[in-house]
């Protein structure tokens, strides 16, 4: 597809500035489609991932229509997470960073409704926002929709499945009617076309061809396995590669609490991202992404859009998407900001016949791969020791431990035999440590499927069943309604959990408090 050059756009030249400070040149495929008829006023339906460039395809055609004199708002763009608004907000103002006397505004929920009152009361020209919040300034009067002349859909799709679809009737009912509007979405089913004929005139829908829905930096390998296999291969392929950042996508909300709870149960660190989850919740979880805390992300399609981390190394398929163009948004998570990056798809069954169609539809072929034994994780994990050991080796002064192997050469050991026995000493250490408390309880008394748990506090030290299932909800991320029987005693307690979470229970409640009291949790002894 040809590429435009920023200059050859019909672009003011304060943007054209703010596009040359961010070291922009030409346009993608989404902005060379969707700019200049957008500029002419057109309203559109256009397809585009995260990371296309979308923000600007429909950002600069929105700065060259608003009045920065005109102090009341003439723009909304409505997302569908708080983390897409901030993302949008903060490319905007990149845009704008010439535009004197503009100003534009996140709305979303968990911020000080009263703060952003504060600054629509000075006065604000773009307005980005959840439709759940834009509605609540609108209900409020905060927010006056009489002078909107651009809306901008992004994410539509996601907004739809997200149930915003009430909130966005009513939104685009009270802007006037002679307004531009602009769709976007990483897919266009019906109901957005149905939603473009009902709120646009006449929408020019734009398509990326399907070659530059895919990028090159991104290996991708497919294993074909029995459904109760997922998580055995899942865990080996994270064991041999080892990702820093990995995503893991599941279909259902219940699919990824249920694999969150088992890669946590084995020490992994891992969380769930869901719709399920309220904002803070999904915050906190994006956080300790980011930040390397946890290192895989368990999660629904819906759930991450908008997560925009550039050092993710893998994607995990662990559920094969039920849309073609969710394959694309998904492994367009990794390889990004010029990085390689690889996608695994699990396929079980009849979806062999959906992965053609996904190969069909983007044009690549994927390839496929043999599950990795025991054997193979165990010849990659020798040689990331035996690299590791090299670079020690040239780093480290080893004069006085050269002599106490020199030592027991002097008893008869050969260096081969003395190496031999520090590195499959090395590894079985690693090996022992990783499985602490995993799979050693034995037969605790509990229910099938679950493992009984001894606590050394009671009735006495005024605790109830509440207190036990806070205190472990709480601290390990088990949800409540997960905990078995509870039976509290004047001096202990014995709590029932899921068998696979027992160890990570174990090791995060062992020496914790549970209402100001240390406890002790070991294993109970069977009834």
């Amino acid at each position: 597809m040809k590429k435009i050059k920023f200059e050859e756009l019909k672009i003011s030249r304060d943007v054209l500035k703010a596009i040359e400070d961010m070291g922009f040149e030409e346009t993608t495929p989404i902005q060379t489609n969707a700019i200049p008829p957008a500029l002419e006023g057109r309203d559109i339906i256009g397809q585009a991932q995260t990371g296309t460039g979308k923000t600007a395809a429909f950002g600069i055609p929105l700065l060259e229509r608003v009045d920065p004199d005109n102090k009341n708002p003439q723009a909304i763009i409505l997302c569908p997470t708080r983390e897409l608004a901030i993302q949008v907000a903060e490319e905007l103002k990149r845009l704008a960073r010439y535009k004197r006397n503009l100003h534009t505004l996140p709305v979303y929920g968990g911020q000080s409704i009263k703060r952003q009152i504060k600054v629509l009361k000075k006065g604000v020209q773009v307005i980005i926002g959840t439709p759940g919040r834009v509605m609540d300034h609108m209900r409020r009067g905060t927010l006056q929709l009489s002078g909107i002349d651009f809306l901008v859909l992004d994410e539509a799709d996601v907004m739809l499945d997200m149930g915003f679809i009430d909130d966005i009737e009513k939104i685009l009912e009270d802007i006037p009617q002679d307004r531009q509007t602009l769709f976007f979405s990483a897919t266009i089913p019906k109901t957005i076309i149905n939603l473009g004929k009902r709120y646009q005139k006449d929408a020019k829908l734009i398509r990326i061809a399907h070659e530059n829905l895919t990028a090159p930096s991104i290996e991708q390998y497919y294993y074909e396995i029995k459904r109760g296999d997922k998580l055995k291969v899942l865990t080996r392929l994270i064991d041999m590669h080892l990702p820093q950042l990995s995503l893991i996508f599941c279909n259902t909300r219940k699919q990824v609490d249920e694999l969150n709870i088992q890669l946590q149960a084995r020490g992994y660190l891992a969380d769930a991202l869901h719709g399920g989850m309220n904002q803070n919740q999904r915050d906190r979880v994006m956080d300790k992404f980011r930040n390397g805390i946890i290192e895989h992300l368990v999660a629904t399609d819906v759930a991450a859009r908008g997560i925009d981390v550039d050092n993710v190394e893998a994607v995990f398929n662990y559920d094969l998407p039920q849309d073609t163009d969710y394959y694309v948004h998904r492994i367009g998570r990794t390889g990004r900001a010029g990085k390689t990056g690889t996608a695994y798809t699990f396929v079980v069954g009849k979806d062999i016949y959906k992965l053609r169609d996904i190969q069909k539809y983007t044009k690549i072929k994927i390839e496929r791969q043999n599950i990795p034994s025991l054997n193979d994780i165990e010849e990659v994990q020798i040689e990331k020791f035996v690299s590791s050991l090299k670079k020690y080796i040239e780093k480290e002064h080893l004069g006085k431990h050269t002599k106490i192997i020199e030592g027991l050469l002097e008893d008869d050991y050969t260096a081969i035999e003395l190496a031999a026995g520090l590195l499959k000493m090395s590894l079985t250490d690693e090996k022992e440590e990783e499985n602490d408390y995993r799979d050693n309880f034995g037969d605790t008394g509990a229910e099938p499927g679950m493992v009984r748990l001894f606590i050394n506090i009671g009735k006495k030290d005024k605790i109830s069943p509440r207190h036990i299932v806070g205190a472990i909800a709480g601290e390990t991320d088990l949800e409540g309604k997960l905990i078995g029987a509870i039976d509290v005693y004047n001096n202990f307690t014995f709590v029932e959990v899921p068998s696979e979470m027992g160890a990570h229970v174990l090791n995060i409640m062992k020496d914790n408090y549970i209402k100001g009291n240390k406890v002790n949790v070991e294993p109970a002894k069977p009834k």
